[in-house]
Order: structure tokens, then sequence, then C-alpha cells
């Protein structure tokens, strides 16, 4: 076990499998722009193509979860809510306060079979990123500037177009906006006591706006809010470093299914719930720190071997010729080509390592670091 842990931290172990990631990621956007003229001749059907395809990149990460540093997820839910999960669609609202958040509702997804389907609200400037940005804009995922008198509008038209969508999906939001730190919980905190708002110890306030028009413009296609809240055990915080590294952690998940029609319709009582529900939701974090699980029964959902099956068919696919061309570089190729090639391996290395610092906390999106009066902080 030793061994294999040491294999997995070595940076050339890394290297490849950002090297399957990144070409196998350009590979499916190709195929997804191929499907652009589908979509004015057979919309449903260009659809369901590109969840297919989406999900050949995404799945990559779950796997890297879940196969390669062999991340447990436990799942704390009420039964009867278990055997509805992937067999409607939902809102599900997350937690933000780690770095592999997003992974772990990716994992939440894929073991229900509904990650290639699965719809995020994301800045506009992802959709000119390649890979995820490109995979999320042939996927129809809400894209927005965070100025919300540009929003509303924007994002209403993008939920809209997804009352006819063909197959179940689950709408994964961030309320809080940002990413919980210190400081900007400080900054939220004196937002709350400025609005009489009670304060929260383990959330940012949520942003009410984007729920509330996700909630109005999805009524009669989704069916419920899930409410999640993420920890994990032994105080640990996880990064996608350690994640890459093959270090295991464990999560508890909590889930309580809540029906829509449960949701007021009025956007300033809608508001008012959403509050209602971080004050929950930071109640089951407090119960978490100091007894180590969630209320409610538990429940360790399956992994799905379709994630692991993906990558294996992209690292056949993609790492015998690299492996191939390597071994022929550097015996028939000229010092200055082998020269060159160092140099690109540096700087790839480079790069992985700059994308994997830019998901840690300190590192994050500087949204919501500053106290705001203007209507948006809403």
């Amino acid at each position: 076990m030793g061994l294999l842990r040491w294999i997995k931290s070595q940076f050339i172990c890394h290297l490849l499998i950002c090297y399957v990631f990144l070409v196998s990621g350009l590979v499916v956007n190709l195929l997804q722009i191929c499907t652009l003229p589908l979509w004015p001749v057979h919309k449903q059907l260009a659809r369901k193509i590109n969840c297919r395809l989406g999900y050949c990149i995404s799945s990559q990460m779950v796997a890297l979860l879940e196969w390669w540093s062999g991340t447990e997820c436990t799942l704390y839910t009420d039964p009867e809510s278990y055997r509805l999960y992937g067999k409607e669609n939902a809102i599900v609202i997350l937690n933000h306060n780690f770095e592999i958040d997003f992974l772990c509702g990716w994992t939440f997804c894929d073991r229900f079979g509904v990650l290639g389907t699965s719809k995020v609200m994301a800045k506009k400037e992802l959709a000119f990123v390649p890979l995820i940005g490109w995979m999320w804009y042939f996927q129809e995922i809400v894209f927005c500037k965070r100025k919300w008198e540009e929003d509303r509008r924007t994002v209403a038209r993008s939920l809209q177009n997804l009352q006819d969508y063909p197959e179940d999906f689950w709408f994964l939001l961030f309320c809080e906006g940002t990413r919980f730190t210190e400081k900007k919980h400080q900054i939220s905190m004196q937002v709350a006591e400025t609005k009489g708002l009670p304060k929260l110890r383990h959330h940012l306030l949520p942003r009410t706006k984007g729920f509330c028009v996700t909630v109005q413009n999805l009524r009669g296609k989704v069916t419920a809010v899930y409410d999640s809240t993420l920890n994990f055990r032994n105080n640990e915080t996880p990064t996608l470093r350690g994640v890459l590294n093959g270090k295991k952690y464990h999560a508890d998940l909590y889930v309580r299914r809540i029906p829509l029609d449960s949701i007021p319709e009025d956007e300033a009582e809608c508001a008012a719930w959403l509050h209602r529900l971080y004050q929950e939701k930071d109640k089951f974090q407090e119960q978490y720190m100091q007894t180590g699980h969630f209320p409610g029964p538990v429940k360790s959902p399956p992994c799905r071997p379709w994630a692991l099956i993906n990558w294996l068919f992209w690292a056949s696919l993609l790492l015998y010729p690299f492996f191939i061309l390597a071994v022929q570089l550097f015996y028939a190729g000229s010092t200055p080509t082998i020269v060159a090639t160092i140099a690109v391996c540096i700087g790839a290395s480079v790069a992985v390592r700059w994308m994997i610092g830019q998901t840690e906390i300190d590192r994050g999106s500087s949204y919501g670091n500053r106290k705001s009066t203007r209507k948006k902080t809403d």
C-alpha cells in the first residue's frame, strides 16, 4: 500500500492523468461542435448526444475521486427520499466550504445516474474556456455575469429552455455564490447584522435572487429541492492536490428532499424561506462538528463502474501512441527535438500545478470579499 501511495504521488502520474483529461476533453469538444448542424433538425437528439459526450469529460473527475483517491461517500437521508433520487428532476442546494465540494456533488450525481445531465449556474467567462466551459455550453448550463440587472432575463430564458429537456436532470446550486473563507464570512455576517438576519457560523448568507428565479422558472419541470450539506470526517480539509496524490478522504453528505410545491412562489417569501433553510443547515453542521455525524439513517450508494470504464477507454486510446512517440523520439530524435520536448513537458508541469493551485481556497474567487450595499448582495 505504501508503494502504491508513493506511485500515486509521483508527478509523472499526474502529468499522464492530465494529458488524458486534456486531450480527450478537446476530442469531445470537437465532437460536440460537430453536433451543431443537428440542433435545428433534431434538438432532442442533439441534447441526448451531448449528455453522453459531456459525461466523457466530467466522469473522469469522478473516477479520479472514487477510483484513484479511493474517497468514500456516506449518504444520510431517509429511505423514502432515497428511492426517488435519480428518478425525478431536482434542484440541489450545496454548501460551498471545500475545494472539492463540486467534485463530491458530481459524484452524488453519478451514483444516481444523472451526471451527464446535471446543470449548474456558472460565470459567463467559463463558456469561452475549452474542455469544461465548452462542455457546459453544449449541455445548456446557465451562465451569468453576476450583475443581476443583466442576469435576470438571460438566466430566466436559459432556465425556461430546460422545460422541454428530454431526460431527468439535477440543477446544482451553490446559493452562497462563492466559497467559504473566514474573511468572506466576517463580511457576510456584517451584512446579516445590517439586514437584521440571524448570523450563521458555518455558512455565508445565501444569495436569494438566483435561487428564487431558478425556482420560479423550473416550476412544473422540477418536483423537489434536495438540501445537501457536506462535511468530511476527522476534521479533514480535502484538496484537489490531495486527491491527485491519491489521498483517501471520507465524505459525509446529508440530503433532505423538500417538495418544490412547499416553497413559496412569492419572491420575498421564497427568499425568507431560503434564509430559514440556511439556518437549519448551520445547525446540521454544528451537530456534525459536535458528534461526527449527521441526523438520520445512513445509506451508501455504490460506485457505478462507468466513470472508471470511460477513463480506461480514453487512457488506452491516448497513452499507447503517446508512449510509442516518446520512445521513437528519444531513440531517433535530434538533440534540439529532445530538448524542445523536455521543455514542453516542463511547461506542461508548471501549467498543471498552476491549474491545481487555482482550486485552492486561498486562491479562489474574490467575489464576496467586499462588503456591498448594492442590490446584488441579495
